[in-house]
């Protein structure tokens, strides 16, 4: 049946600034896509892949131009083919679960054929920062089972960064996140020293294109790919030079290429992951049905924001993540 299709552009503020490898970020635009149908609704949040280019406008070109065929009824797997991995396709896409979920009177995790969900442990992100910042923040994370630093590519601050977590917190779970910021000729150290401070994850190390210089590279870390692995088709590239995928559905396209990325992950030997853009809860509830399926969750992103939407996903005392129905369609039915 048609669709009415609205599109907004909302405005997200941080906290704090937040740096990573190359960037500093103050704030984020986003899409939210909203699909009407029969009394029915559905919607879905994008930011989109900033090192890709994507930006909210260029989401909602990408949408206008192809809102005839969207609104004429599209089902989720004609949307595959419509448009690209990326921004658009995952606001579109997981409006379609929510609608689709409204339409059956099921949660979008039954339609997607998951067991019902339960709370996940949440990795909680540190920036960049200064050292002593790092440590502060760190200890601010008190109850988090699992931490996540950022580095920015300078091994000496980086090595300090990572001291300044151990410090804070001997004993929790922590992977790194290096957003492409070394190459093959300063790994071996990085590696070293991630190993002698007990990081169970080296995240996106080298830049993408560069994927082949891990081939016979022997890390005692695993090594998760986060921009050599964009969509589907890039999962396969991914053997014998990473251990883990992280998937977004902003990079991926939604919740559809994502559940099918989970499971050809898993299919060819690596473990899973998912990982979110800063973004509010209604970007949350659709990977929270991903993180059923994964080894690894880092879903914090409203937790850097000035003020997320409401209802909105739960981060409990115990570093867990919950969300249920009253969030996104996709939820529980009841509270785990």
């Amino acid at each position: 049946m048609p669709v009415r299709m609205t599109i907004a552009v909302e405005q997200l503020r941080l906290k704090a600034p937040f740096r990573i490898s190359g960037y500093v970020f103050e704030g984020f635009d986003v899409i939210v896509v909203k699909l009407e149908e029969a009394g029915h609704h559905g919607r879905g949040e994008a930011a989109g892949a900033y090192y890709l280019g994507e930006t909210a406008a260029t989401i909602r070109a990408t949408l206008e131009d192809h809102r005839d065929a969207i609104e004429a009824g599209i089902g989720r797997d004609e949307l595959q083919t419509l448009l690209p991995p990326g921004g658009a396709r995952n606001a579109v896409d997981c409006a379609l679960w929510e609608l689709d979920a409204a339409r059956l009177a099921q949660p979008a995790w039954r339609i997607a054929g998951v067991d019902a969900p339960r709370p996940l442990v949440t990795t909680f992100t540190l920036s960049a920062d200064d050292p002593a910042a790092v440590e502060a923040g760190a200890r601010r994370y008190a109850t988090a089972q699992a931490i996540k630093l950022k580095l920015s590519g300078e091994y000496e601050i980086d090595a300090a960064r990572v001291a300044a977590v151990r410090r804070a917190r001997p004993g929790v779970w922590l992977g790194v996140d290096a957003n492409q910021g070394y190459r093959r000729d300063g790994l071996d150290a990085l590696v070293a020293m991630l190993a002698g401070h007990n990081v169970s994850l080296l995240e996106q190390p080298l830049p993408r294109g560069a994927e082949a210089d891990l081939e016979r590279f022997r890390s005692p870390i695993p090594i998760a790919a986060d921009e050599s692995a964009l969509s589907l088709a890039d999962v396969e590239g991914l053997v014998g030079r990473f251990d883990v995928v992280n998937i977004k559905l902003d990079k991926c396209g939604g919740l559809t290429e994502a559940l099918s990325i989970a499971h050809r992950a898993r299919e060819l030997g690596l473990q899973v992951m998912v990982g979110n853009m800063i973004s509010t809860s209604l970007a949350m509830a659709p990977a929270f049905i991903v993180g059923q399926l994964c080894d690894v969750v880092d879903l914090d992103g409203p937790t850097f924001l000035d003020r997320d939407r409401e209802p909105s996903v739960t981060y409990r005392p115990d570093g867990t993540i919950w969300c249920d129905e009253a969030v996104w369609a996709g939820g529980a039915l009841t509270a785990a």
